[in-house]
């Protein structure tokens, strides 16, 4: 299983934080607990995004935080694929595999998950946010779609049969 994990390049793993931003004390409270819940995910400290240009229609200000993101390669992205694929997935709510419109032309894989609360680090009793996170596996090279779906069952990522 190793070898096979090592036709992955990377995963990334990112949230967004727009809606949590506008809360009183964000910059104090609310990020540092943000940063320190995707860190606990996955294993090292997270980059925080910050806004390009200020954009009226969203209240949005440049240099504001809008998103976190974790690239994993290595040893923590092998344990961090095993626990999304093995414990995380099962938990979820009404889970009966991944669409295949997942996968894009690329062949890179994006999960989402509306609540961070299904990792087995995160206590609910404890977590004051909560927010959902995006996870991106990107294949090392994969000329297709269709070979990158045939890796993917490969690695037993549960994918559903059929688009």
């Amino acid at each position: 299983m190793k070898d096979k994990i090592a036709k992955i390049e990377k995963i990334v793993v990112n949230t967004g934080i727009g809606r949590l931003s506008t809360q009183p004390n964000f910059q104090e409270k609310t990020l540092p607990e943000l940063i320190k819940e995707i860190a606990a995910l996955t294993g090292q400290k997270p980059a925080v995004c910050v806004a390009k240009k200020s954009i009226a229609g969203f209240k949005l200000r440049k240099g504001t935080p809008v998103g976190l993101k974790t690239t994993l390669r290595g040893n923590r992205m092998r344990y961090f694929f095993e626990k999304v694929i093995k414990v995380v997935l099962p938990r979820l709510r009404d889970f009966r595999g991944i669409d295949l419109k997942s996968v894009d032309k690329g062949g890179n894989l994006n999960i989402g998950i509306k609540e961070h609360q299904v990792f087995p680090e995160i206590s609910p009793e404890v977590s004051n946010v909560s927010f959902g996170v995006e996870i991106t596996i990107v294949p090392r090279q994969t000329g297709n779609r269709e070979e990158a779906i045939a890796l993917y069952r490969e690695l037993g990522v549960p994918l559903k049969k059929h688009a």
